[in-house]
């Protein structure tokens, strides 16, 4: 791909823009939930990988350790999630999310899937196929440096 390409079509702003539109987006639907973003978005990774220990999560949610331990501080304490010392490894805490994450997790995905929709409104599902591919395509050229 030409450098020309590159700087006329601006990616990494395009991409970082959508991204920033669709949090924005997805603020504004979810402001009856009652969390922060940062909140229910840890509990979105807790709930791919619930159990998972403490410093691993800061490590996919890109964020340092002491911001996460203030967040699972907060969320502890109003019974969203609950810590737990790991069996393999004392020193190091498993994250688990508690029943009551159940029906705000439901909300969440509604709402997910309604700025989808509004996302990808005028997008065939052949083009949204290729655009998939190619973003992973990206995304791994990326994870292999």
């Amino acid at each position: 791909m030409s450098d020309k390409i590159l700087q006329n079509e601006n990616l990494g702003f395009a991409i970082h823009d959508l991204a920033r539109m669709m949090r924005r987006n997805f603020d504004h639907k979810a402001q009856d939930i009652g969390l922060t973003r940062s909140q229910w978005s840890v509990l979105v990774h807790l709930y791919r990988n619930d159990g998972v220990q403490q410093k691993m999560l800061a490590d996919q949610m890109d964020i340092t350790p002491i911001t996460l331990s203030g967040l699972l501080d907060r969320l502890e304490r109003d019974g969203w999630v609950e810590r737990k010392v790991d069996g393999s490894d004392r020193r190091a805490k498993k994250v688990f999310l508690t029943a009551k994450v159940a029906p705000v997790l439901k909300d969440i995905q509604r709402l997910g899937k309604e700025l989808r929709k509004e996302l990808l409104q005028g997008i065939s599902e052949k083009e949204f196929e290729y655009l998939m591919q190619l973003l992973l395509k990206m995304r791994s050229n990326l994870s292999s440096k």
